[in-house]
C-alpha cells in the first residue's frame, strides 16, 4: 500500500509563494525519484519538476525554471515544491508522484499523490 499525500496547497495572488509538501508511505522512498506534475482546468497533467533519489540532481520545466524548487527529505520520506512569483498561469492541480527512473515523462510514474489545488489570482 503506496501512499503519497500532498498538501500546501491554497489561493494566492499573483507574486505570492506556496510550499507544498508530499508524504510518502508504503514504498522505499530514498529508491524512487520523486516528481511534480500538474493539471490545469480543461488541459493535460503536465510536468513540473523532478528530483533524483539522493536529492543530487533536479530538473524543471521551462514554464517553473527560476520560480520553483524541488527538494526531498529521505529521512523524513517527503518531497517539497518551493513555488515563488506565482502567476495566474501555474493555477492547477499540482499531483506528487514517484518513479523508479528519473525522467519527466508522466507514463514513467508508478504512484500518485491525490492532488492539491493552487489558485493564483491576478
Amino acid at each position: 500500500q503506496v501512499q503519497l499525500v500532498e498538501s500546501g496547497g491554497g489561493l494566492v495572488q499573483a507574486g505570492g509563494s506556496l510550499r507544498l509538501s508530499c508524504a510518502a508511505s508504503g514504498l522505499t522512498f530514498g529508491t524512487y525519484a520523486m516528481g511534480w506534475f500538474r493539471q490545469a482546468p480543461g488541459k493535460e497533467r503536465e510536468f513540473v519538476a523532478v528530483i533524483s533519489r539522493a536529492g543530487v540532481f533536479t530538473n524543471y520545466a521551462d514554464s517553473v525554471k527560476g520560480r520553483f524548487t524541488i527538494s526531498r527529505d529521505n529521512t523524513k520520506k517527503t518531497q517539497y515544491l518551493q513555488m515563488n512569483s506565482l502567476k495566474p498561469e501555474d493555477t492547477a492541480v499540482y499531483y506528487c508522484a514517484a518513479s523508479d527512473i528519473y525522467g519527466t515523462q508522466l507514463s514513467t510514474y508508478d504512484y500518485w499523490g491525490q492532488g492539491t489545488q493552487v489558485t493564483v489570482s491576478s
